[in-house]
């Protein structure tokens, strides 16, 4: 008989999310991912200025800062027929750019890397040994035996005050973790580095945003002036601060994130064998070059490939009704025409009804509702979307350097391609993207800088921007390649107002719960199968989670009928509701 364990919080996400899992002769025969936060943002923006809905919905998280932006612009954009100028084209791709590879260094070191690297292991490290590896595998300066033995002690004070501040939580010991005492120490010294570093990538998002987290966009191209010789401006100096700062990350990817990615990744090959799921990916690509309307140019391809047939690809349509729509079946809500329909997000609805078990409670009822995430698919089938499914579908485009990337890798690592299909390949995909991100980032500055020198310093396209000139009914779809996955917005604009808006995130496609058919989604689907060596530390379901770098977006608080709160959550420092 299954033996059925939770796993609740997930830490180390952005939001709440629930794993329930059966487990039978210690190996997960049956998963459940439920989120228990509701947004309901799209309701807030319903009557407002379609201009101004980027600022809100923006607020739709705070990881990702500037993808729901970017995204409900483009819808507005798509709309009303804007074409943004050049440089504002580089100019978001260059703060999408830096987002990427800010998130993907936090998610690898932050996040994800004590899945991997066991913290209190570093204490019997040999820091001579450490140095030794680090000096072989990258030319990053900070390597010595000095540092690697300062990093010790730090941490050995932790262990010996009995308070390991933020290495508090985690499986130290088990069974899974098998890198060397050395290893980790490298890890455990980059994880600090990496805490210093990514303060400083977001510096971008200020210069030509304002401020970070939550940069400010603005429908028809970007709200910053190019004015190389005004010191209000973005100029010479600023530009030459970003080339720096671009720079520099590009130099971090590539003499410490990608060595530590492929160092881990040796000791654990066994894991492209686990978290493989049901082989449908999915990308709307993203990064333009030469507009918003040539997806040809796009950096990163669209495209859907089906139960893992890399060598055919197939096309996207978001205006296609018949294509991606989402179903409430298992979700708490509700739709007028019935919960077991599904409806293009152009018709979606956000009517909240919550019928699930007042906290606490022992197990999800899955037969009923039990998710607060609905449940999109494209044809009728479920997708996983993020690195892994960008990494693929530009290998089967064909794109060299995206063969180039994921070839070298695989020879490093000595592993076949069917490696990628798994929890150590969606892990690998996120940094070998990292790669490919921070040498577009170069290439986007580079036009910047050209076309300014050249004497374009256009920013933004006010045609169009007066809404008596709207058409009185229109619509559009905005969509991008969040560092998570494949994004959309949905706008509905009637007399000049929006009347209708729908947001599918990447984790609503990976995170969501089973449709009328019962398919499960990513989540639950690539923790089939996954070996648990014990179920009072399922060390192993995090890892597969977390390959996917979860992200429920923001919660509101929820109440019932009645105006009363439904659950407080309480910790040692402070309760919300």
């Amino acid at each position: 008989m299954a033996e059925r364990i939770v796993v609740d919080p997930i830490t180390r996400i952005e939001g709440h999310l629930r794993i329930e899992a059966e487990i039978k002769d210690g190996k997960i025969v049956d998963a459940y991912s439920s989120s228990t936060m509701v947004r309901g943002i799209e309701e807030i923006v319903k009557g407002r200025d379609p201009r101004d809905v980027w600022a809100f919905v923006q607020r739709t998280c705070g990881v990702c800062t500037t993808v729901h932006a970017l995204t409900s612009v483009r819808a507005v954009e798509d709309a009303l027929g804007i074409v943004i100028p050049p440089n504002a084209e580089m100019v978001r791709n260059i703060m999408e750019g830096a987002l990427y590879l800010h998130d993907h260094v936090v998610h690898f070191y932050h996040l994800h890397a004590l899945d991997w690297v066991d913290v209190v292991s570093c204490l019997s490290a040999n820091p001579a040994e450490t140095s030794r590896i680090a000096q072989s595998i990258s030319n990053w300066p900070k390597s010595s035996v000095g540092y690697f033995t300062d990093v010790q002690k730090r941490i050995k004070r932790f262990v010996d005050s009995g308070q390991l501040g933020i290495f508090a939580n985690g499986y130290w010991g088990h069974p899974q973790m098998k890198l060397p005492a050395e290893i980790n120490l490298l890890g455990v010294a980059h994880y600090l580095e990496a805490l210093e570093w990514q303060k400083e990538i977001v510096r971008i998002h200020t210069i030509f945003g304002g401020k970070n987290p939550h940069p400010n966009y603005l429908v028809g191209g970007m709200a910053c002036a190019i004015n190389t010789d005004d010191p209000g401006g973005i100029n010479a100096e600023r530009l030459a601060y970003v080339g720096q700062l671009l720079q520099d990350a590009k130099t971090f990817v590539e003499q410490v994130y990608i060595p530590d990615l492929m160092a881990i990744a040796s000791f654990y090959k066994d894991w492209g064998a686990i978290g493989k799921g049901f082989g449908n990916y999915m990308a709307y690509g993203d990064f333009p070059t030469n507009g918003y309307n040539d997806p040809s140019s796009f950096k990163f391809p669209s495209g859907v490939i089906k139960n893992f047939d890399v060598s055919h690809i197939e096309e996207i349509d978001h205006r296609d009704s018949t294509q991606i729509v989402e179903y409430v079946n298992k979700s708490w809500y509700e739709y007028t025409g019935g919960d077991e329909e599904g409806l293009h997000p152009w018709d979606g609805q956000t009517n909240i009804k919550y019928s699930g078990p007042k906290p606490p409670y022992e197990h999800l009822d899955v037969d009923q509702k039990y998710s607060f995430i609905k449940t999109p698919r494209w044809k009728g089938l479920p997708m996983e979307v993020g690195p892994l499914a960008r990494v693929l579908i530009g290998y089967g485009h064909g794109r060299e350097e995206f063969k180039e990337i994921v070839d070298s890798a695989l020879s490093t690592l000595n592993v076949p391609v069917t490696a990628l299909f798994s929890t150590l390949g969606r892990t690998a995909a996120r940094g070998l993207e990292s790669q490919l991100v921070a040498n577009w980032n170069m290439e986007f500055y580079n036009t910047l800088m050209t076309n300014i020198k050249n004497g374009d310093s256009r920013m933004a396209n006010s045609e169009l921007r007066d809404p008596s000139t709207w058409p009185a009914e229109t619509k559009g779809v905005g969509y991008m390649e969040a560092p998570r996955g494949a994004l959309a917005h949905w706008i509905r604009i009637k007399d000049g107002k929006t009347a209708n808006y729908q947001q599918v995130v990447p984790s609503t496609w990976n995170a969501s719960p089973r449709d009328p058919k019962g398919q499960m989604s990513a989540y639950e689907s690539t923790l089939i199968d996954t070996p648990v060596a014990d179920p009072e530390q399922p060390l192993e379901i995090i890892r597969t989670i977390h390959s996917f770098d979860p992200c429920i977006a923001c919660a509101v608080h929820l109440y019932d009928e009645h105006g009363k709160h439904i659950s407080q959550v309480q910790n040692t420092t402070m309760c919300t509701v």
